[in-house]
């Protein structure tokens, strides 16, 4: 299976990070889509810095995450940073930091590490770093590289599924690889489909990431700003409402971009189904009062491109994400099957009172 040929060339691998010489490049989604440019990064410093501002956003965090490894395995053979596992360690910790709501990048790290780790209990292999290392650390990232892939493909098919013919689907900042995959499917299935995408404020993911790669991948789109969508609810051009999810936690509570809640609480009231792709959730979160909700500078909100869109004296309020109570979502789509938000918990192995969120 090869997901990456069938996505947008902003969601291949190469084009969200790969290494160059004694550099990781992460490739800008700030100046997507008028620059195809890369973000020069020379250590783990350089590389959560460019996450905490934003050159990748959504599942990018993801892949930068897993190439760094790579990076730091080969930073590691050529004597640039210490041979020890604390090396591993402390980037795993710096680059959870640098994007704390959306915990997938998080708990794979951690996996990865212990991983990792094993070559460090091996004993004559312990002082060992050269191109066995390098290898070593390439394959336990390949390992968790393909199986992203998997879930992403079984996610499309299921994703897929959902959709009617002739359906307007609404979605909400960039949702990425299985959401991209699904509208991809049911086209290869006859079904026609045309997308409504918000232009998702203050950085426009919707209209420089999602409408774009929908153009590319010749998906009929309508570009609309964010307070557009319940509109088209209203006059029945929308029929269903589809994002990702930054997180799910074992109750059902879905956070994702800004937005998306006034979005859910439209579908709900027109009696739309919202389906939400969730790549991992989050088993160690109850609930909403588990979750560290990002608040980003209101300042970013007072200008697009360096250009400003107000007096300089206003202050801005900038909340990243909104929490959607699981009694606005119909369904949840995992690697492990589609699930209504209060059956997440048991289809992860926890019990929960799933289901009883309302609207904060």
């Amino acid at each position: 299976m090869d997901v990456d040929s069938r996505l947008p060339s902003l969601l291949k691998k190469a084009n969200i990070a790969r290494i160059s010489g004694n550099s990781l490049l992460i490739g800008d989604r700030r100046r997507y889509p008028w620059e195809h440019t890369f973000v020069s990064c020379a250590s783990v410093d350089d590389i959560a810095r460019a996450i905490r501002d934003m050159v990748t956003q959504g599942g990018g965090p993801l892949q930068v995450a897993m190439t760094t490894m790579r990076f730091l395995a080969r930073q590691i053979h050529d004597g640039t940073v210490s041979a020890s596992m604390g090396t591993f360690l402390d980037a795993a910790r710096q680059l959870s930091a640098a994007r704390p709501t959306n915990t997938t990048m998080h708990r794979t790290l951690d996996s990865m590490v212990v991983d990792i780790s094993s070559w460090y209990r091996c004993g004559d292999m312990k002082q060992a770093y050269g191109d066995d290392f390098v290898a070593f650390v390439d394959a336990v990232v390949d390992s968790y590289e393909q199986r992203f892939d998997a879930d992403y493909d079984t996610m499309g098919d299921i994703g897929a599924a959902t959709i009617v013919d002739g359906e307007g689907i609404l979605t909400t900042c960039f949702a990425e690889h299985s959401f991209i995959l699904s509208l991809v499917k049911a086209r290869e299935q006859g079904k026609r489909i045309t997308v409504y995408v918000p232009e998702t404020r203050p950085y426009l993911q919707g209209a420089r990431l999602t409408a774009p790669a929908l153009a590319e991948l010749e998906i009929p789109a309508y570009l609309i700003t964010d307070g557009m969508g319940v509109h088209m609810m209203a006059q029945g051009v929308v029929s269903h409402y589809m994002t990702a999810a930054d997180l799910v936690a074992m109750d059902g509570t879905v956070v994702n971009k800004v937005g998306t809640l006034a979005n859910a609480v439209g579908a709900d009231y027109y009696h739309i189904p919202y389906h939400v792709f969730a790549m991992s959730p989050d088993i160690t979160k109850a609930g909403l009062s588990d979750i560290v909700m990002e608040e980003r500078d209101g300042a970013e909100i007072l200008r697009f491109n360096r250009v400003p869109t107000t007096l300089e004296s206003m202050v801005g309020r900038y909340p990243a994400f909104d929490c959607i109570p699981a009694s606005l979502v119909d369904a949840i789509i995992t690697p492990r099957g589609l699930t209504t938000p209060a059956g997440i918990g048991a289809l992860y192995g926890v019990a929960t009172a799933a289901g009883q969120g309302d609207i904060p």
